[in-house]
């Protein structure tokens, strides 16, 4: 009996749609690049021109596994998101919330320690040296509307 295609399946903490390829639809959990989603099937031994709504339930733990610890089933380090990581030394790949977690927390060590990209962060500047002079103004006036400024004082003179 063959299996019934999914149309929303759901994957790492992420739904993803089933009429997507498998490297694709992988590479929709955050975290998960293109490249990482490639190798996860190489190593899960799956078809990467299937669709995502053709896994059957022992594909999908496969494919979570080899998400979980990519290290250990032969995955380079390279294709890692947080390679020595400071505490322990060890390479890890963080995805979905795990990820966004380590990411706030990774900001705020940085504001802590007062260090030139905390500073940055804390004060809503870029971060990586972009330039600030005609870009980044968001939520602020950027030039004068001369048009309206002097409507306003018109109206205010007929006030009086």
């Amino acid at each position: 009996m063959p299996e019934e295609f999914k149309h929303i399946v759901r994957m790492a903490g992420t739904n993803l749609e089933g009429s997507d390829k498998l490297g694709y639809g992988l590479a929709k959990i955050k975290g998960v690049s293109i490249n990482l989603a490639e190798a996860v099937i190489k190593v899960a031994e799956l078809d990467p021109s299937m669709r995502v709504g053709n896994l059957n339930e022992k594909e999908l733990t496969r494919i979570e596994e080899v998400l979980r610890d990519p290290s250990k089933h032969g995955i380079p380090p390279w294709l890692l998101n947080y390679r020595k990581e400071s505490q322990t030394g060890n390479s890890l790949h963080l995805i979905g919330s795990d990820l966004m977690f380590r990411v706030k927390s990774d900001i705020d060590f940085m504001k802590k320690l007062k260090t030139w990209k905390g500073v940055r962060h804390s004060l809503g500047l870029k971060v990586r040296g972009q330039r600030t002079k005609t870009t980044a103004r968001k939520g602020r006036v950027v030039g004068v509307a001369k048009k309206a400024i002097l409507l306003e004082a018109a109206r205010a003179e007929e006030e009086r």
